[in-house]
């Protein structure tokens, strides 16, 4: 068990001296390598020997045996470090796995992921097998540990119950604490998420807040209480503030809030120059978002604003350092893991080959397919939904005397409902629409309207949801009804109906909330529903983050949770959720 603790086991670590010993040969030789060293901050010339997933050795001399070796011959290439994603959410309608097998093609090779839906959705054993077996994929997975479900939940205390969290945060593959979604809580006086702050501190782990629009004290407050990074930094000067308060900041570039070109312009007009405390992040977008790239466009941008060297720091050894990993990731030296990226421009970071642990997972422009491997989901109790109960017209009670308004993608604010909502159908000609949350096992429902997100929609339901229970919305009743059923006969997904005829659909077969298909086929399908849903009436950038935020009680200003309709400002509960 012991050996199990550590990267690689003492024959193991004896192997690689041994091949610098001449006793035994590398399985990749790449010679005549440009690469770019991040310590000089240059790009040199080497030739680097690879040993199953690690550099054995960067330098001029060749190994004495390569009777074992592929040679690679990379003089028409320029090599960087495999791009990490600091800040993933890799449960956005795809899986982790089919996240990373996509974005391995546009050289990212790591991601830090956030741990939210494992925790809520899977018992701990199941999700710890399902962390085992993402660890032997060809990218390199690391997750962060939540403090807090950022919404109202029934049965909070168990699944964030001391012993989960405390789990979660001693697991080798959690490197980090966070996102602070709940700091709010925390600055009232939450000593129980302050003492799991505290375990995480021990454990020589990161915390990463989660501050939109906070003020200088409230940051420098959250500083104290241990946060070291933020990513939700609007402006330059919000930067700035970061920065003088000792924080690492992520520079977002995703669907709804693609900041990075403003950002940069931003910081530079305010006179920093220096890079070294700044990570790109994506911020986990829906997959339509990557159809063109990954962190590798985020280079791309970074580009036009700081120096090409600075930019790929961004996506790599910045990152790795911030977690304390740069001996592992984030750069081309003896010792580290293989992720390596080839370049035919160094102004192009979209790469045209890649090893990922030293493996090749695109060569030359194509895809190495069998280099990730297939998975019975229902190992780790990602299995169909297995809906046995119905909804009926007795549900459809829509008397509550106020709605929840969408005044952009992510923010809601409550409004006096004016309109008759006696009948079965509303009319297109206002944005307001029948809106439900359901519980996943049938035992209670919240009905309210919702205004602003569609005009057309007939009905929709949806398994995707921030806490995992069932959104209905829509004009029509009987459509709500037929998509609900629908979504019950594909074992959980997104389903849309107009006049009683299922328009689109995208099962989500894992546990309601992933799609199991490789990502280039979900990215069609999701775009197909974004246009879909816009040609309705959604004015706004991102439908899929709109549905998972509508229980998010991290942000303002009204939501719809488990316990009913919830004031995030005043914390408390305006009206309960019914039993039915």
């Amino acid at each position: 068990m012991l050996a199990q603790r550590y990267r690689w086991k003492n024959k193991v670590l004896r192997d690689h001296v041994s091949i610098l010993n001449g006793e035994k040969s590398p399985t990749v030789v790449l010679i005549n390598a440009t690469y770019l060293n991040q310590i000089l901050r240059k790009w040199l010339i080497a030739n680097i020997w690879i040993y199953q997933d690690r550099i054995i050795y960067v330098g001029n001399d060749m190994p004495k045996r390569m009777d074992q070796a592929e040679v690679v011959d990379c003089t028409d290439f320029f090599l960087v470090p495999g791009y990490m994603e600091p800040h993933a959410h890799p449960f956005q309608i795809y899986n982790p796995l089919t996240l990373a097998q996509y974005t391995s093609q546009f050289g990212t090779t790591t991601h830090v992921n956030d741990n939210l839906v494992l925790a809520m959705q899977l018992e701990k054993k199941k999700a710890f097998t399902f962390l085992e077996f993402m660890k032997e994929i060809p990218s390199t997975i690391l997750w962060w540990s939540r403090y807090d479900a950022q919404t109202e939940l029934n049965e909070e205390e168990q699944v964030f119950s001391h012993g989960n969290v405390k789990s979660w945060l001693e697991h080798d593959a959690v490197i980090q604490g966070g996102e602070l979604t709940g700091w709010p809580k925390l600055l009232d006086g939450d000593d129980m998420m302050l003492h799991w702050m505290q375990e995480t501190k021990r454990l020589r782990k990161r915390i990463e807040g989660h501050f939109p629009g906070a003020s200088e004290k409230t940051l420098a407050k959250l500083m104290l209480l241990g946060v070291d990074s933020d990513h939700e930094a609007m402006t330059g000067k919000e930067v700035l503030n970061r920065l003088l308060q000792g924080y690492k900041v992520s520079l977002r570039y995703s669907s709804i809030r693609p900041d990075l070109p403003k950002l940069l312009t931003e910081i530079k007009e305010l006179g920093i120059d220096q890079y070294d405390y700044f990570m790109l992040t994506t911020d986990g977008s829906p997959s339509s978002f990557y159809e063109n790239g990954h962190i590798d466009q985020l280079i791309q941008i970074a580009m036009n604003h700081v120096p090409v060297i600075d930019a790929y720091n961004m996506a790599t050894i910045n990152i790795a350092k911030y977690h304390g990993i740069e001996h592992m990731h984030g750069n081309i030296a003896t010792g580290r893991v293989a992720n390596i990226n080839f370049l035919q421009d160094i102004n192009n970071p979209t790469p045209v080959s890649v090893l990922a642990k030293g493996i090749w997972v695109k060569k030359d422009g194509k895809a190495i397919k069998e280099a990730y491997p297939t998975v019975d989901w229902q190992q780790f109790d990602l299995s169909p939904l297995d809906i046995k109960w119905s909804v009926n017209s007795l549900d459809m009670q829509f008397s509550m005397p106020f709605g929840i308004s969408l005044e952009n993608a992510v923010i809601t604010k409550p409004y006096s409902i004016s309109i008759n909502v006696s009948d079965v159908i509303l009319t297109e000609e206002h944005d307001e629409c029948y809106f439900m949350l359901l519980d996943r096992e049938g035992e209670w429902r919240i009905n309210t309207l919702l205004k602003g997100f569609t005009n057309k929609i007939g009905g929709m339901a949806s398994s995707y949801t921030g806490d995992g229970d069932i959104v209905l919305l829509g004009k029509s009743q009987a459509d709500m009804i037929t998509a609900f059923e629908r979504l019950k006969e594909i074992g959980g997904g997104i389903v849309l109906v107009k006049n009683g005829k299922v328009d689109i659909e995208i099962p989500l077969p894992l546990r309601g909330m992933m799609a199991s298909m490789p990502m280039a086929e979900l990215i069609e399908k999701e775009k197909e529903l974004l246009e879909y849903i816009k040609d309705k009436g959604y004015k706004y950038e991102d439908p899929i983050y709109t549905i998972v935020f509508f229980t998010s009680t991290h942000l303002p200003y009204i939501r719809i949770t488990q316990k009913g309709l919830y004031d995030v400002m005043n914390k408390n509960v305006l009206f309960p959720a019914i039993m039915r």
